[in-house]
């Protein structure tokens, strides 16, 4: 039987396919608007799992730059710290070698002083024993020169 009573072709459909099509839209119908309040719950928990998650990362981004930056600021001043223990070490360590270098200055002016004065002793009592014996030693000398025998008396010289 034709739903319409035009002879159309295949656009004539009949009643008992449009039953079956009319129970099948229905099944479908059905079927669908309760799955899909399903979906949209499974959408939206997810939407809220992904903005939740944005959030929450930006929340431990934000908290990472906090951190990194506290860490900067305790790395600079540690830089400063250390710049400063190398700037007091170095002019602690050149006034240790300045003390140095003028108690050695003081160590090396008392050893010339005594060393001069040492020499100094030494030379007049070098003199003093050649005076006594120049003139025992000049007529020794004189007396091999000249093949004689020489006596003269010297007198020592102030």
């Amino acid at each position: 039987m034709d739903l319409l009573p035009f002879p159309i072709g295949p656009l004539n459909p009949e009643v008992e396919h449009l039953l079956v099509a009319a129970a099948l839209f229905t099944l479908v119908h059905l079927t669908v608007s309760r799955l899909l309040p399903r979906v949209d719950r499974t959408l939206e928990a997810r939407d809220d799992a992904t903005r939740g998650a944005a959030g929450r990362a930006a929340e431990v981004r934000e908290h990472a730059e906090r951190k990194r930056a506290e860490t900067a600021a305790v790395l600079a001043e540690a830089h400063h710290d250390a710049a400063r223990t190398r700037r007091l070490a170095f002019e602690e360590g050149a006034a240790l070698i300045a003390a140095a270098r003028a108690d050695a200055q003081r160590e090396r002016d008392a050893l010339l002083a005594e060393a001069h004065a040492r020499i100094a002793s030494d030379r007049v009592a070098a003199e003093a024993e050649l005076r006594v014996h120049a003139a025992d030693l000049a007529t020794e000398l004189a007396s091999r020169v000249l093949g004689e025998r020489i006596t003269a008396e010297a007198e020592p010289r102030p």
